[in-house]
């Protein structure tokens, strides 16, 4: 167990929740002062200077959270404003609820009218990860007011709103600027909207013992630093054979550049040899930009065959539009059986394809092309992307990386790996093609698929980080993440 990169379900945590209460005799009011606890510190760490809050309380146990951190705050002189959706609380949510009333707290219903007042700090506590529904009423009016005053936000468990499981608003989520998950990470704070609701993310065990996570396997894992790891030192006595040669198929015309940064992210990512099968007509600016790399003007499929045979690993799709030439191109690369990246136009070649891929092979899909793989739409793709890149591993017997905010790493064997890097800044052009020549480069090295596809995900989301550290977020381009790869992948910016 790796309780700091585990990724759980809502029923999980409940069952864990459970097995804590039930199985080691931890009253479930004693979780409820420790997740208090562990929220106010947070509030005292990020903002010192508070000394003001308003609690929003739901129904249910989040709601006793909030109520208990009222207390504690009054206990240490805060001034506390509560608004609560009911009359009532339930269960042990309502002994925390007279808690707070006890420590000279009052309580406000929410209702149409009321208005939020000022404070340093606004504690959620409406819903929790058991959220089931779409959220509306007060409750939805009461969000949306949070939401306008760009206030500061604390988030208890998970933003109220957000889809424990999925990282999506049931109608509407609160943005919170920090959030303290409790007992275990919920999967859906780490994908789709998960890092724009939850602001900073920090994981308070509540201090259940390890006993209470027995049988209860994580859903899935965060990639961690030890996925940089998997590339073993280079020995002395080598060569450029000794790495591997990667061949970069597509560029059809007006693409040129597409075929350029993959290969330029496969030399940058450590592969050995590095070579470009494009249209004829981009290898002088190919060769004159690039010139450590191979570029070679192929226009039919007999001018692909020798290429192929000299590659060890293949590169498909950047730039290699859906025409007759990108067709023949497309079969010629997947009937040679090896390992291979598919990306981009292949990916919607490969959509109408009865072809099958393979241990070696990896797709890398965008959300549209996972739609048009899967034969949904993108809507679909975002309200799951659990269970599309799942299915994608599935249905292909490959390794799919479903790109996007919280890129996922799938196996058929329904491994899931998250990456919690990455920033909005590399919604640029070009990026998906860095990222196919970074992984063709890792299986070039000898790296098995999943290994390269968990690493290549993680230094390309690195070096992006590094990147827009150097000047913004805001005009990133492709080529930018191509220095950083390089320290990223040699261990210097670990």
């Amino acid at each position: 167990m790796s309780i700091d990169r585990d990724l759980y379900t809502a029923e999980q945590v409940r069952r864990i929740d459970r097995a804590a209460i039930d199985g080691l005799g931890i009253p479930g009011i004693e979780l409820m002062r420790r997740a208090a606890a562990a929220a106010f510190a947070s509030v005292r760490r990020r903002w010192p200077a508070a000394r003001r809050l308003v609690v929003l309380a739901g129904a249910g146990n989040n709601g006793g959270d909030a109520f208990l951190l009222g207390a504690l705050a009054l206990r240490e002189g805060f001034a506390v404003d509560a608004i609560a959706l009911t009359e009532a609380s339930t269960g042990e949510a309502s002994a925390a609820r007279e808690a707070f009333l006890a420590a000279g707290g009052s309580i406000a219903l929410a209702g149409q009218g009321i208005e939020l007042p000022d404070a340093d700090v606004h504690v959620d506590g409406l819903f929790g990860s058991g959220l089931a529904r779409d959220v509306d009423g007060v409750a939805r009016t009461l969000i949306e007011a949070l939401n306008a005053r760009r206030a500061n936000v604390l988030a208890l468990d998970i933003p109220s709103g957000l889809d424990a499981d999925r990282g999506v608003p049931r109608g509407v989520a609160v943005r919170a600027d920090a959030t303290v998950c409790f007992v275990g990470w919920k999967r859906g704070l780490f994908t789709t909207d998960g890092a724009d609701c939850c602001g900073a993310r920090e994981l308070a065990t509540l201090d259940i013992p390890a006993s209470a996570f027995d049988g209860i396997a994580a859903d899935a894992q965060l990639l961690g630093n030890d996925v940089f790891d998997a590339l073993p030192p280079r020995r002395a006595n080598s060569n450029k054979g000794s790495y591997g040669h990667v061949l970069v198929v597509g560029g059809d015309h007006g693409f040129g550049g597409a075929v350029r940064l993959c290969a330029a992210a496969a030399l940058r990512s450590g592969a050995g040899l590095v070579s470009a099968a494009t249209r004829a007509s981009h290898v002088a600016a190919f060769n004159a930009a690039l010139p450590e790399a191979m570029a070679r003007g192929v226009e039919a499929k007999a001018d692909l065959d020798a290429l192929l045979a000299r590659a060890s690993v293949l590169a498909l799709g950047p730039g290699l539009g859906q025409g007759e030439w990108s067709r023949a191109l497309f079969d010629a690369a997947l009937a040679t059986a090896k390992p291979c990246v598919v990306d981009a136009d292949a990916l919607n070649l490969f959509a109408h394809s009865s072809r099958p891929l393979g241990a070696m092979r990896v797709i890398t899909p965008h959300p549209g092309e996972a739609a048009r793989l899967l034969g949904c739409d993108v809507a679909t793709i975002q309200s799951d992307r659990f269970r599309a890149a799942r299915e994608l591993a599935r249905r292909h017997d490959a390794i799919a990386v479903l790109k996007g905010s919280g890129s996922l790493v799938a196996a058929p064997d329904g491994r899931v790996a998250v990456c919690p890097w990455g920033n909005p800044g590399m919604a640029s052009g070009g990026m998906g093609d860095v990222l196919t020549g970074v992984i063709a480069a890792l299986l070039a090295q000898g790296l098995p698929a999943w290994e390269a596809a968990c690493l290549g995900v993680a230094a390309h989301a690195r070096a992006g980080d590094l990147a827009a550290a150097d000047g913004g977020q805001r005009g990133l381009l492709a080529s930018d993440l191509l220095p950083p790869l390089r320290r990223v992948l040699n261990g210097f910016e670990r």
